[in-house]
Parts: structure tokens; C-alpha cells; sequence
């Protein structure tokens, strides 16, 4: 598997084989521990991949008005029904994210929280 966004077009199909459940508090905890893993391995992430970990947070932030000290997926639980609505949506932002215009602004101070 070369990159996180392989890996999670296959999460998307099969949630099951990968984190148990269609739960986006899974995805995020599933990604948290492949980054650590590849991180231990001395595997180093792509560009498009320290883009991810740096922007979406951030991005998604700016994309629904509001600051928190809240992760990803808390914040796009709250904007859905259920986990598994959640889960589905977060596919769909990510791949808004991923088509973002290069020139959008992030604020720096966002950008910097650390926030996972």
C-alpha cells in the first residue's frame, strides 16, 4: 500500500476488514495509529499525505465556520445523524478537500494548532 489515500478508498469499501465498524471515531483512531506505525518504520509520508495530516483539520474548520478544539471527527459527527451518516461524509469532504483550489487560505494559526 503506497499512500493513506489508497488505503482509505479501501476503508470506504470494506470498513469491516479494516476498522470494524462504518464509525468515523474508528477511521480517525485507525489513521492515528497507521501514522504512528509508518512514523516507527521510518516510512516517510508523501507530500499528499502531510497535507492531510496538516490541512484537514484546519480546512474543515474554515469549511463549516467555526473554531473548536475539537477533532475531525467530532466535528463532522456533530454535523450528522449517526456514526454511519458520519462515516459517509467524511468521505465526501475529503474528497472536496482533495479537489480544494490551491489558493485558498488557511489561517496560520489553525494551521499550527496541532490538532488532530
Amino acid at each position: 500500500m503506497s499512500n493513506i489515500f489508497e488505503l482509505l478508498e479501501k476503508i470506504e469499501q470494506k470498513p469491516g476488514l479494516y476498522i470494524g465498524t462504518a464509525s468515523v471515531t474508528a477511521l480517525r483512531q485507525f489513521l492515528v495509529g497507521y501514522k504512528f506505525a509508518r512514523q516507527e518504520m521510518g516510512i516517510m509520508p508523501t507530500e499528499e499525505e502531510l497535507e492531510f495530516y496538516q490541512e484537514f483539520q484546519p480546512w474543515l474548520q474554515i469549511h463549516f465556520s467555526i473554531q473548536t478544539a475539537n477533532s475531525w471527527d467530532t466535528v463532522i459527527l456533530f454535523k450528522c445523524v449517526d456514526g454511519k451518516a458520519a462515516f459517509a461524509y467524511f468521505f465526501r469532504l475529503l474528497e472536496k478537500f482533495r479537489n480544494r483550489s490551491n489558493t485558498q487560505d488557511i489561517d496560520p494559526v489553525l494551521l499550527n494548532s496541532g490538532v488532530e
